[in-house]
Parts: structure tokens; sequence; C-alpha cells
């Protein structure tokens, strides 16, 4: 660690003072997992509504997880990944699709 001087107070005597690095967070990937229920069109809608994909990268998406039945949408800090999984959720079965969202830790 790098080590820093400071002045506590005028006429006392030199501080010591260490220096803390701040880890980044934790990164988790936003999965979707293939079903054999979820239209496809659906799925191309929750990619460009959650996580802001054009037609072409939804696209792409949804037909990775329709042929190796999964795919990452993107990755996130735990928080912000929580919370795109349940919007997903939500979002599925509010249309009454079965559509599973994880996430992973990177």
């Amino acid at each position: 660690m790098s080590k820093n001087f400071e002045w506590a107070s005028p006429g006392s005597d030199l501080l010591e003072k260490e220096e803390t690095k701040v880890k980044p967070p934790a990164m988790y990937n936003v999965v979707l997992n293939n079903d054999d229920y979820t239209p496809m069109d659906f799925v191309i809608e929750i990619l460009e509504r959650f996580f802001s994909l054009d037609i072409e990268q939804a696209t792409e998406v949804m037909l990775k997880v329709h042929y190796e039945g999964k795919a990452i949408c993107g990755t996130y800090s735990a928080e912000i990944a929580e919370t795109k999984v349940a919007q997903v959720k939500m979002y599925s079965k509010e249309n009454e699709h079965p559509l599973l969202c994880t996430m992973e830790q990177v």
C-alpha cells in the first residue's frame, strides 16, 4: 500500500495515513433459458424492452437461446441483475409465458 502523510492540525505531529483500495463489485450475467412454449417474438420483445438491444442484437440472442439452450442478455452488478431478472419474470408471468431468467456470477 502506498502511504500519504498529512498534518493532523497546526503544530501537531505528522500522521501516517494508509490508502485502501476499493474492489470493483462482483458482476453477474443475466441469462435467458430456452423452453418449448415461449414464442420467439416474445423473447425478442423482452430483449428490446429490458436489455435495450436493437432488433438485430435481440434476434441474435434469441436464436442463441433457441439453439444452444441459453444465452447471456447482459452483465451487471448484483442489484441491477436482480432487478432485470425480476422484471423479466414479472413481465413473462403477466403475459402467461414460462420464460426462465436467471443470474450467474461472472
